[in-house]
């Protein structure tokens, strides 16, 4: 190879320089000359090991790997499945042997038998040699002489660091009187808002005990410039960059002054024959710099720890350093004063917060049960029977309540009991059906009211006990059951936390078992596979009614479900799925809870959905609630499972082991508010307190995130003011969307209705489209639960009335509407295919404004 000579070349070239340059440092570090043969029996072994370094290296990193690859193939090696690392170790073996350098005989031609060469040799090496130990003895000298003067320097500032700072501590109270008095104040904002004008509030005036930290941070009014992780930015000026520069100042030429006055003569001396220039007060600063910035940033923080008001003071006074020396330590003892007085109450404060804590909170949610409950734990898959088995023990009882997660649920079993024969009454938040001579009812798991006593309580979906937000409701549901018999139903993952949370208790565990395997197929979903008994599953309403749309245009029948429909439409539509009326049904993930379908096989259209933070990887829990679905024994002996992508990964899932789970949501319960209002009737207050409240180990509290954002809108309004605390805090906890700005503003004006005891607004009522039908029949369902919970039955029985006509109007647009539906970009309004995954069409994406300003970079 022409190239590889080529290297060889340069790596003899370097191999000589390399051993030149031993040669020199070997003569060089020697007063007596050695003899040729002395060097040569030295370092010979070192000389040949030059050659191989160099030529192995300069041949491996200027070779390519495809003349790596050639080289060894024309060795005999084969190379056609090995990857770099091997190439590379291949091709240093072989290379390594390449026609060497005989280093020794390159040396014996230039110096064996040439005396003369050979001291001239050594005469250039020990010329170099002395003059780089010179070099070498100048530098270790101004080393010395520069630790010394950094010494010197240190023990000058810690013999004079009093004497400075109260030189400086006076310069700057001169500047802060000046600034007060000369200068506007601004009310604060955050410093980067440029956008917004800075307001004046008049002149400066100091609180007792203000501290100039706190001046720092106002604002001068100016804009200026500076970096932050590496880049500049502008900003509103802060006082604190102005008192920086002016502290450095004043600090970088006292120190000056003060080390030319107090630097021992002999160091200018020494430093002037060192250097051969004299020793000023610019190049003494430069020298110590770090000493000059850590002396700086220390009066920095000694500054912003002074009382303005003694600044103040200090500033209308001659500076005689013994005074001020004095008035600094009557200072220091009123500031470490003050300073022990706050600590001790903030001690005070802490301890009484705690003995509130403990008051308050206690043991209420100490997970034990004390009641003489027999339990029976219902525990299996989706659609294994467990909730008909509980369901058939409550009809043998003479009273018993079912306490369901959904309405929907709840208005189920209500209107099967009553069809078995069973007189069975329903009460939501929403609405009541008494039925005459019910001993039985079913309602939300949060409607249940634990002083009313049955032979027998059902609670379904008990895996919700860990729900961030409603978990508290199943929580307190079992532990305050006032039951002969407590029949609670929940999925494998929640068995371990439910027999914990009833560790002495009589519990009887019956588990179930599916009837119907479930079996994935291998293929990929596509649209054209479509069969009846289809449940296709998707993560939002719009791609509910998408999907409905694109279906219903192909010829097939649809139901649909979401979790915004009304229950009622949401009953109709899947009669409809059950009696015939419609082949496929298009879902959300609200199909899993309760819902026993004739389903044949379920269809994740996708793999992802968005939990209210981010968008993520379903789970394996949430793929067996929903895939648990598919199969209905005597209908389909198997249950088919269905997925767009990742077949392999997404069946995966179901085969997963149940993560148990051992922790458990609290709430706020009456009790709590009970306490807490011996110590006040500030429910902001009680949510500081909520915060600090550390939960038992096992629990996790609700964030209460949506009882917050209402009570910003109430504070100090009079609807605070003239509501009791616990009927305040039970308005802000009605369970509707707080997402829909039109129920808020409903909301606000029920509530000052309230107080004010005037007649409730009605709900506004629209019906142009399926969107404001939707809302509609949510605004309704706010005023009813505000009607039921004020006790207004009669007028609650006409919205009831009024709200069915509504849902029928869902019910009727979904089945109307749905086929017009088409797909458009949300920017242009350009139609959009089917499977187009996105929003917004490709040319809209092009042309956004954060991908031109990306491509501007």
């Amino acid at each position: 190879m022409e190239f590889l000579d080529y290297i060889h070349k340069d790596a003899v070239q370097h191999t000589k320089e390399k051993i030149l340059e031993d040669l020199d440092a070997y003569l060089g570090s020697r007063s007596v000359q050695p003899s040729f043969q002395e060097y040569m029996q030295d370092r010979l072994i070192y000389i040949e090991q030059i050659w191989k370094n160099v030529w192995v290296n300069k041949a491996h990193n200027k070779m390519s790997r495809h003349k790596k690859r050639q080289y060894l193939e024309e060795k005999g090696i084969e190379t056609v499945s090995a990857d770099k690392k091997l190439i590379n170790q291949l091709f240093k073996k072989e290379i390594s042997d390449y026609r060497p350098f005989d280093a020794e005989r390159w040396l014996l031609e230039g110096f064996s038998h040439q005396d003369d060469k050979w001291n001239e040799r050594f005469n250039h090496a020990r010329k170099q040699f002395k003059l780089k130990q010179a070099v070498r003895n100048k530098e270790m000298e101004k080393q010395k002489l520069h630790e010394v003067i950094e010494n010197l320097t240190e023990g000058l500032i810690i013999q004079n660091e009093r004497s400075l700072y109260l030189k400086l501590r006076y310069h700057i109270a001169k500047q802060l009187l000046n600034d007060v008095s000369a200068k506007v104040r601004y009310r604060k904002i955050e410093t980067t808002a440029l956008e917004e004008q800075l307001e004046e509030i008049g002149a400066f005036s100091f609180e007792p005990f203000s501290k100039m930290g706190d001046f720092f941070e106002e604002l001068t009014g100016n804009i200026h410039k500076t970096m932050y992780r590496g880049r500049w930015y502008f900003e509103y000026e802060t006082y604190f960059y102005i008192y920086e520069r002016a502290i450095r100042s004043f600090l970088s030429e006292a120190l000056q002054v003060m080390l030319l006055e107090n630097m021992p003569h002999s160091i200018f001396e020494q430093y002037e024959n060192v250097y051969e220039k004299a020793l000023t007060g610019s190049i003494l600063k430069k020298k110590v710099s770090y000493l000059f910035g850590e002396l700086t940033e220390h009066f920095i923080e000694l500054i912003q720890d002074e009382y303005a008001e003694n600044l103040l003071g200090l500033a209308k006074l001659p500076f005689e350093e013994s005074v001020h020396d004095q008035l600094y330590e009557e200072h220091l003892a009123e500031r470490k004063k003050r300073e022990q007085e706050e600590r001790a109450e903030r001690k005070r404060k802490k301890e009484e917060e705690e003995r509130m804590l403990s008051d308050i909170f206690g043991a209420e949610y100490s997970p034990s049960v004390d009641r003489p409950v027999k339990f029976t734990l219902h525990i299996g898959d989706t659609n294994t029977g467990k909730t008909y088995h509980a369901l058939e023990e409550m009809k043998k009882k003479d009273s018993g309540i079912y306490l369901a997660p959904l309405r929907l649920l709840a208005l189920e079993v209500f209107e099967k009991l009553n069809q078995d024969g069973t007189p069975c009454s329903l009460k939501t938040g929403e609405e009541e059906k008494i039925v005459d001579n019910a001993a039985h009812m079913a309602c939300t798991v949060e409607m249940y009211y634990e002083k009313q006593y049955y032979d027998i309580i059902v609670i379904d979906e008990a895996q919700m006990i860990t729900d961030k937000d409603r978990g508290f409701s199943w929580y307190k549901a079992i532990t305050k059951a006032n039951a002969k018999e407590v029949h609670i139903i929940g999925s494998k993952s929640a068995k371990p936390m439910l027999l914990q949370l009833l560790e002495d208790s009589d519990v009887t565990v019956k588990e179930y078992t599916r009837d119907t395997p479930l079996q994935v197929e291998d293929r990929e979903f596509q649209f054209k596979f479509v069969k009846k008994g289809d449940a296709l599953i998707c993560f939002s309403r719009r791609k509910v009614l998408e999907t409905a749309s694109r279906l219903q245009n192909a010829g097939h029948s649809v139901s649909m479900i979401y979790g915004s429909m009304p229950p009622e439409t949401r009953k109709k539509q899947v009669q409809q799925f059950v009696n015939g009326q419609t082949t496929v049904i298009v879902s959300t993930d609200a199909i899993g809870m309760g819902l026993n379908l004739p389903i044949r096989r379920v269809v994740f259209l996708e793999n992802e959905k968005f939990d209210g933070t981010r968008r993520r990887q379903l789970t394996s829990q949430e793929v067996k609630q929903i895939a648990g679905r598919a199969g209905r024994k005597g209908l389909y002996n198997k249950g088919m499972v269905s997925f767009v992508k990742d077949v392999k990964e997404m069946g995966q899932l179901l085969l997963m082991k149940d993560e148990p789970v051992f922790s458990f949501a609290i709430a706020p319960t009456q009790g709590v508010f009970e306490r807490f209002q011996k110590y006040s009737r500030d429910l902001g207050l009680f949510f500081e307190l909520w915060d600090k409240f550390e939960s038992p180990a096992g629990t996790v509290k609700a964030a209460l995130h949506e009882e917050r954002e209402l009570y910003s809108i109430v504070r100090g309004t009079e609807i605070e003011a003239k509501l009791p605390l616990t009927d305040l805090y039970g308005f802000l906890h009605l369970p509707f969307s707080k997402k829909e700005t039109d129920l808020i503003r409903l909301w606000e004006e029920t509530m000052y209705a309230i107080v004010d005891g005037s007649e409730m607004p009605e709900p506004r009522l629209k019906n142009k489209n399926l969107e404001e039908l939707e809302l509609s029949y949510k605004a309704i369902g706010l005023h009813l639960l505000f009607l039921y919970r004020l006790d207004q039955r009669t007028e609650a029985l006409y919205w009831e009335r009024v709200r069915e006509e509504i849902s029928q109007h869902v019910h009727d647009k979904l089945n109307s509407d749905v086929r017009n539906l088409t797909k458009k970009c949300k920017r242009c309004g350009k139609q959009l295919p089917w499977e187009h995954d996105f929003q917004i069409c490709d040319d809209c994406h092009q042309t956004r404004p954060y991908r031109q300003r990306y491509y501007k970079r």
